[in-house]
């Protein structure tokens, strides 16, 4: 979409990253199974919602898009908190004991991941101190905050991550990671498990990655569900962590992050995140920042909705580089969520 109007041509078939062959890097992966999604979902149906998933609902799509293709979307933004993450925050503190909750949670995150936890956290009982990057903007640091959580700031992802370790060493607190991990991957599951209940007759779906936990879950899901059902990732060029472990085959880090979604900015991947989504995704795309601020124009005067740019990347993969892959296919959109502040907003929405 560079700027506008995507051309296919701007897109060659070779952007698209399939998982290599793995390394051996987590011989004790324990895969999700359908009644473990299950399970998760009834966990934590009484906190959550159903989030809708509709037909998309504006017409500025149908000149981006190959003939025959049509397009639903699952509208994670309308979640607790504005975002996916509180699905997999209630998972993993439900299923903590009772003496772990009474000691409380710890969690690392420049935003969506703060809120959901500290959210969380307030419904089920315990308490929450969050270490939060100081690129946070100041909305995700307010919200964090209102819902009772004691929010410590960190200079770098690095910073924070060693002062939760030291949270978890000094007051026992447990460590909720923001996107690792079996019980992440269940959570996040259970959006998957959802849109495939609410649009059976999908034939693939785009999903957001950051540092792995959605298209985990979510792509297991899938899969598990209709294994017909084609998976693709999505990440910005800035913070393609994944990108680069399916090339090599084990999960891999970047130097820099650089890109607009921050919720995105995830600066490695993990084992158990990789290994789902090795095992579950049919291939793996990257997009602009240029492309990204397209997408979240056209969600804006399609349907209506004031995405972050986390939640426009779906879109901007299919209307970009997967535009051709998927022609003539219904497929669905995961709209990850949308904590963004007005300012912010609107110096994205608007063209550069």
């Amino acid at each position: 979409m560079r700027g506008t109007v995507p051309v296919a041509a701007q897109y060659p078939a070779t952007m698209l990253q399939r998982p290599e062959a793995p390394v051996d890097t987590n011989p004790d992966f324990e895969p999700l199974t359908l009644d473990d999604i299950r399970a998760a979902h009834h966990l934590i149906e009484p906190y959550v919602i159903r989030t809708p998933a509709v037909i998309w609902p504006g017409e500025g799509i149908d000149e981006l898009l190959a003939p025959g293709t049509t397009v639903s979307a699952k509208l994670e933004l309308l979640q607790r908190t504005g975002s996916f993450k509180a699905r997999g925050a209630l998972v993993n503190i439900l299923s903590l004991t009772d003496a772990e909750r009474a000691r409380g949670i710890t969690a690392v995150s420049a935003g969506n991941h703060a809120i959901a936890a500290a959210w969380a956290a307030q419904r089920t009982g315990t308490s929450a101190k969050v270490c939060m990057i100081d690129t946070a903007n100041q909305r995700r640091r307010d919200l964090t905050a209102r819902y009772g959580a004691e929010v410590v700031m960190a200079g770098s992802a690095a910073e924070a991550f060693a002062m939760a370790d030291r949270l978890v060493a000094d007051e026992g607190r447990v460590m909720i990671h923001p996107f690792e991990g079996r019980r992440t991957a269940l959570g996040t599951a259970t959006c998957g498990l959802e849109f495939m209940e609410q649009v059976p007759d999908l034939d693939a779906i785009i999903v957001p990655v950051g540092g792995g936990g959605l298209i985990a879950g979510i792509s297991a899901a899938v899969k598990l569900v209709n294994p017909r059902c084609l998976v693709f990732g999505v990440e910005p060029e800035g913070a393609d962590s994944m990108t680069r472990s399916f090339r090599t085959g084990s999960p891999q880090s970047i130097e820099k992050v650089a890109t607009i979604a921050d919720s995105l900015g995830a600066p490695f991947a993990l084992p158990y995140g990789y290994e789902s989504t090795r095992r579950n995704t049919d291939g793996i795309v990257t997009v602009t920042d240029a492309d990204l601020r397209a997408a979240m124009r056209l969600t804006f005067l399609d349907a209506k909705l004031a995405v972050e740019p986390a939640g426009a990347s779906a879109l901007a993969a299919l209307v970009g580089p997967l535009r051709t892959e998927l022609a003539g296919r219904h497929v669905g959109l995961v709209v990850c969520g949308s904590n963004i502040d007005a300012a912010t907003y609107t110096r994205l929405l608007l063209p550069e």
